[in-house]
């Protein structure tokens, strides 16, 4: 049964995040909303609400180990996995300038994001700083790209040219409200049957949340930009995957920290080691091992997609074998000493 509600968990939010993100879409396009505008924010940042309300549910029910586990997971597994699929699909021609501005973001988040982790600093100021730091980047993108026209801006109205939507406004709006009562029911039975696998066999909630939760959650952007590459626009999903990470660390952490300031480190209570809600003094939920493979994902990204101006299939599956390896590590299926 508990499979059962993961399973169902996933397809609802597959499912809900691509209602939502299709009928949100629709309803602008009818509202005359640019294709530049609908790119930057409904595709980059819709295809992380199936995050969002995850995290959320899961700090809901004192589930701080998938709700931050389900961001750091979520971030590396759309770089090593969603776009590692996307280069063996097609390679990737990069465009260095159009992903100067939200690269430099995104690295500088990442490392914001660790430096939070690092210090347990997830109380509601940090979160109002995350949630500000967010509107800065929308509003000065949204800026910079009307203003300039540069490369930038044609990537983003291309990232929402990949999206099929032209329904009337009111089927799109049913959509878009049905989707989002899918994405709600889909983190319910995730996040409830996550933390109950967890306790069946032992694991960790952080492990759940930085693999089957972060990848369920990551179904959307895989959607996306496994669509974009059989197209042969593969260097917008790359842009996506770009907005989707910083959305995830100012957008999804931002709210969430507003919502129910946390901590990450557990605390001891007995034989049993519980999550901190409010505050704790404890080892961090998120391991150095963790945040390095967040770094080095994010490296290896910047590395393919700026020195060669392409991301080649050789490259993909370098990006998928180091997932695996990632996987692997956090299960303990492969020991570290024969690592090192």
């Amino acid at each position: 049964m508990t499979y059962l509600m993961v399973l169902g968990g996933l397809v609802l939010l597959f499912i809900g995040g691509e209602g939502l993100v299709r009928g949100s879409v629709s309803v602008a396009r009818k509202l005359n909303i640019s294709e530049l505008v609908i790119g930057l924010t409904l595709v980059g940042f819709g295809t992380s609400v199936p995050e969002l309300v995850t995290s959320l549910r899961a700090i809901n029910e004192g589930a701080v180990g998938i709700a931050v586990g389900n961001v750091v997971g979520s971030n590396i597994a759309n770089i090593l996995l969603v776009l590692g699929i996307a280069a063996l699909i097609h390679p990737i021609i990069t465009n260095p300038r159009a992903l100067m501005r939200d690269t430099s973001v995104m690295v500088i988040v990442t490392i914001l994001l660790c430096g939070l982790i690092w210090f347990d600093l997830f109380s509601r100021l940090a979160g109002f700083m995350l949630m500000a730091c967010l509107v800065a980047y929308v509003g000065f993108s949204l800026f910079a790209d009307q203003t300039t026209g540069d490369e930038a801006s044609v990537l983003h109205a291309e990232e929402a040219e990949t999206v099929e939507a032209n329904y009337g406004v009111i089927f799109g709006i049913l959509m878009a409200l049905a989707g989002l009562v899918g994405v709600v029911f889909g983190a319910k039975l995730l996040v409830d049957g996550g933390v109950t696998i967890a306790r069946e066999f032992g694991i960790s909630e952080t492990v759940i949340g930085l693999s089957i939760v972060a990848v369920g959650t990551s179904l959307p952007e895989l959607a996306t930009s496994a669509i974009a590459a059989f197209r042969g626009k593969a260097d917008v999903a790359l842009g996506n995957i770009i907005g989707s990470n910083i959305f995830n660390i100012l957008g999804i952490l931002g709210v969430t920290a507003l919502v129910h300031p946390f901590s990450v480190r557990s605390v001891p209570v007995g034989d049993v080691t519980t999550n901190a809600v409010t505050s704790g003094a404890g080892t961090s939920l998120i391991s150095l091992g963790d945040m390095s493979a967040l770094i080095l994902s994010v490296g290896l990204m910047v590395l393919f997609a700026i020195t060669g101006r392409l991301i080649a299939r050789w490259e993909g599956a370098v990006l998928l074998f180091g997932y695996a390896l990632y996987m692997g590590l956090t299960f303990n299926l492969i020991p570290v000493p024969a690592i090192l």
